[in-house]
């Protein structure tokens, strides 16, 4: 089994007018690739209709909606995080208490709020009350700020798993660009964050970098929107890692921290 914990999809308010076939192209490729789960978000209207990082209550509860009727026609293929904006807390909570009660496992945070902002809380509350981990969007040491984003580094992300230690926190796509060193260097000791190997960057020592900070228990495999950069990793870790320990990024670490009925037995 491969389980890519970082997918995405689009829908037809969004401003690609070949979304039907960006998501049928994404299938495509995760059957190539061996792909047997699609764990994905869409993140509001992507820009159209509300900004990307700062999507509408109206534009998420659309994405949600649209991301399980995709979880519906293939279910044997695709999950779902459910996408929220933490500016919005009592939308926030209602999505995830719909989304979580029609099959979706996870909860997706882009970048509305840092991760450490006491805003985030009532999220990761519900988060341990349903036992689903949390997919933290993350730029890897962020050194300025960036238009149209309150974006999270590690650092932030560490300070709220230690509030929260019944939470699995995933961070996202350690090769989705900026200094990965000093991600690793501050999740080493959160043990309950997850590294997402994720990403377009695929810099040599990479992969050994994240093995060695935080084990290989702590690694999951994915895409984001760029699967041939995932499959390239996937290809270099069946040369570094040992078969089991290769299952364990494959597979086996995501079954374990999301729920325990979210995907096909082995």
């Amino acid at each position: 089994m491969l389980i890519d914990v970082h997918a995405h999809f689009f829908h037809e308010r969004t401003p690609r007018g070949d979304w039907q076939e960006l998501n049928a192209s994404r299938l495509r490729a995760g059957e190539r690739v061996g792909i047997t789960i699609h764990i994905a978000s869409i993140l509001g209207s992507w820009g159209r209709t509300s900004p990307t990082y700062f999507p509408s209550p109206t534009d998420l509860t659309h994405a949600n909606a649209y991301q399980r009727a995709l979880q519906r026609q293939h279910p044997d293929r695709i999950r779902s995080y459910v996408a929220v904006n933490p500016n919005f807390p009592g939308h926030a909570e209602a999505e995830i208490r719909g989304g979580v009660a029609e099959g979706m496992i996870g909860i997706k945070l882009a970048a509305s709020r840092r991760a450490d902002d006491p805003l985030i809380d009532p999220v990761c509350a519900l988060a341990a009350e349903y036992g689903v981990p949390v997919l933290q969007h993350i730029w890897q040491h962020r050194r300025r700020d960036h238009a149209g984003q309150e974006a999270s580094d590690a650092v932030e992300l560490c300070r709220l798993a230690r509030r929260h230690p019944a939470v699995s926190f995933l961070l996202a796509h350690i090769g989705g660009g900026g200094d990965w060193l000093h991600s690793l260097r501050a999740v080493r000791d959160a043990a309950n964050v997850y590294v997402d190997l994720s990403g377009s960057g695929v810099d040599g020592g990479m992969l050994e970098a994240c093995s060695e900070a935080v084990g290989v228990s702590r690694l999951l495999w994915g895409c984001d929107l760029t699967i041939d950069t995932g499959w390239a990793k996937l290809r270099y870790l069946e040369h570094l890692l040992s078969a089991a320990d290769l299952e364990a990024v494959r597979w086996r670490n995501a079954a374990r921290i999301f729920p325990p009925t979210a995907f096909p037995n082995d």
